[in-house]
């Protein structure tokens, strides 16, 4: 068969050897379709080769072309294309595999990268794709070449990403954190007998963690991942990888090319770009899936600094002026803020802007195996938090992007020297908190408990998108994620900044959506905004909160809880002083709010103080006059009228508390 076809140099062609055939300059034009430029000379339809008359030539039944093991043959159609490939792929090798370790293009290559890899071009052309493969399998077939290339695949992890609606696993006594998952293969070929776990269909997609260290037991391993398991650790020779790693820059240059050509307002718009570049994605990903040592090409040409510098200084010239001049006019376009050292980050920067496609990141998510790579995403992913945040609030289909950008951020915030590493470096909470602020500060509305005249305390607007559609939710899940890292979650209690912002955080939830009694009129559509009100309150709220909580469990922990229940204190009097409530018998029957996120935290740190770590109430109280200010507005929902509830009007409210 064709496809098993390897070409050997001087095994089929009598005469000089190959590489003297092939032509050492590139002037000649060559018009036939899908043909670089000077490279048509190498093998031409009609012409006639030979051997030894000792070799028979076999011809293909079902083609009626000569088979290529055979020694003497006539060049036609798909032979005379796969050869020309073949053979040009044979001359790059040698001259790739004389050049030193990382000293970029041979001549020749550049040449024909130019032609291929031209920005004017679409970048789904297929012919431009199958030169590609060809190229990089160095004279081999690309399927031979793959072969080769998986027999060297030492990886010990799984890394196997999907897609939403996939049924995956999760065993909570191997888990290290609460968001490790298993395939399906995974989960059966490691010892989980008896253990305590669950199988679910997967909402936002996931990555397979077995082997991950950091994120389960070893002893919940299959047996093809982790530390001990059989992989083959026989290196691979040293030129098997050169024209993939000369290459591999070029190719995701010309990615982000089109990322940067196409990147106009409009959701459709988007979808377009990413649907024309889609065989080109998946040709990256199935490079992917040659394994850990083609893997390790991508990621180094995906984080190195110095190929991005070689490729997107407009300064260097490529000898393409209309190359250079793309070159020039595109990287203007960046704002001068963003300053992207790598093709990693600059290709994080698109994914945020194009809302996350599904197939761009499953592309960026394949390569977490490799270890150096997970922080280099994670610290892109990380100093493009904030955008994040802007386009959850901006998208037309915030529940797709929010699912797209948990499946980014749940594979990185997971492993905790991973995340505190962020914490320490980049501000990761410092990050989320101010993009939870930035985001709820831009629907706030004045708060209408008790005399709206004298209240200068602004809360969230339920009405808005931000709360109905639930965009913060991605935000809050990733501070979740951290914050359930002990580590983390002591410096958040132990930085006066941080508890501060959250506390302010928390304020715009508190007397949120005031219900206001009808007396005169009947109430015929009743709003739904405390589905919004309640859900908000559960999720940026109280998850925190208790991932906080969970860490206080001794004595020794006791100044963290103190530290929380000042903040907590502080931020209650604020909170008082501008309601303007003085006074606890202010006659207000008619109103009532659900929402006191300020007076849970404060009860529940209390309790978990007294019950946990030794301390008294008089310890932690306020003064009386406070005290008595503090219990009036959770004593309102408590005294909800009976009536009221008998009837069902705040039944459902009732159902989310």
């Amino acid at each position: 068969m064709l496809t098993d076809m390897e070409v050997v140099e001087n095994s089929l062609v009598r005469g000089s050897p190959l590489l003297e055939r092939f032509p050492g300059s590139f002037h000649t034009r060559n018009t036939q379709k899908g043909v670089p430029a000077g490279f048509g000379e190498l093998a031409k339809p009609g012409r006639e080769y030979s051997s030894s008359s000792e070799d028979t030539a076999t011809r293909s039944k079902d083609s009626g072309i000569l088979a290529v093991r055979g020694q003497s043959f006539t060049m036609s159609g798909l032979c005379t294309d796969i050869l020309r490939k073949s053979y040009t792929a044979a001359h790059i090798h040698a001259e790739c595999s004389n050049l030193a370790h990382d000293s970029g293009c041979p001549p020749s290559l550049t040449k024909l990268l130019d032609e291929l890899l031209n920005p004017s071009k679409d970048i789904g052309d297929r012919e431009t794709i199958n030169w590609c493969k060809w190229l990089i399998a160095s004279g081999n077939t690309p399927e031979k070449f793959a072969k080769i290339v998986r027999m060297y695949d030492n990886a010990t992890t799984c890394g196997l990403v999907w897609t939403p609606n996939f049924v995956a696993y999760r065993c909570r006594t191997c888990g290290i954190s609460p968001c490790m998952s298993l395939c399906t293969e995974c989960f059966k070929k490691g010892n989980h007998y008896g253990h305590d776990f669950n199988m679910f269909l997967s909402q936002a997609g996931g990555a397979c963690d077995c082997g991950d260290a950091s994120v389960m037991k070893e002893s919940g391993f299959c047996d093809r991942h982790g530390p001990k398991a059989a992989v083959d650790t026989s290196a691979a020779p040293s030129n098997l990888m050169c024209v993939a790693e000369a290459m591999m820059p070029r190719i995701i240059l010309r990615l982000i090319q089109h990322l940067r050509e196409n990147c106009t307002v409009g959701r459709r718009n988007y979808e377009a770009a990413i649907q024309d570049a889609d065989e080109y994605l998946t040709m990256l990903i199935d490079f992917n899936k040659m394994g850990a040592l083609m893997r390790h090409v991508m990621t180094s040409a995906l984080t190195n600094p110095q190929k991005y510098r070689n490729l997107m200084d407009p300064t260097v010239s490529t000898g393409e002026p209309e190359y250079d001049s793309y070159c020039q006019d595109k990287c203007a376009s960046l704002q001068e803020h963003l300053q992207h050292t790598t093709f990693l980050e600059e290709l994080m920067f698109w994914t945020v802007a194009y809302q996350f496609p599904q197939k761009l990141v499953c592309l960026l998510l394949n390569m977490l195996p490799d270890p150096e790579y997970k922080e280099a995403l994670t610290r892109a992913f990380v100093l493009h938090y904030s955008r994040v945040s802007m386009m959850l609030e901006r998208s037309t289909d915030p529940d797709t992007l929010s699912n797209r950008v948990v499946h980014v951020s749940v594979q990185l915030f997971s492993n905790e020297s991973l995340a505190l590493k962020m914490v320490d470096q980049l501000k990761l909470l410092h990050v989320m908190v101010i993009a939870l602020k930035y985001m709820m500060s831009k629907i706030l509305i004045q708060n209408t408990l008790h005399d709206p005249d004298k209240n200068f305390h602004y809360v969230v607007d339920c009405e808005r998108q931000v709360m109905k559609e639930h965009c913060y939710w991605p935000i809050v899940s990733d501070l979740n994620n951290v914050l359930s890292h002990k580590p983390i979650a002591v410096r958040f209690m132990s930085d006066d900044t941080l508890l501060e912002m959250w506390f302010d955080f928390l304020s715009m939830f508190q007397g949120m959506n005031v219900n206001q009694r009808e007396v005169n009129q009947h109430v015929e559509y009743e709003s739904n905004t405390y589905y919004a009100a309640f859900s908000a309150e559960l999720e940026a709220s109280a998850y925190p909160m208790w991932a906080l909580v969970s860490h206080l469990r001794g004595p020794e922990s006791a100044v963290l809880t103190r530290r929380v229940l000042s903040f907590c204190l502080t931020a209650l009097q604020d909170w008082l002083d501008a309601i303007n409530f003085t006074h606890p018998n202010v006659s207000d029957s008619l109103q009532v709010s659900f929402h006191l996120p300020l007076h849970r935290y404060f009860a529940v740190f209390m309790c978990q103080a007294v019950r946990q770590q030794g301390a008294t109430l008089n310890d932690l109280l306020p003064p009386t006059d406070m005290l008595h200010l503090l219990m009036m507005h959770p004593l309102r929902v408590q005294n909800c009228d009976e009536k009221e509830l008998e009837l069902g009007i705040l039944e459902d409210k009732f159902l989310f508390l």
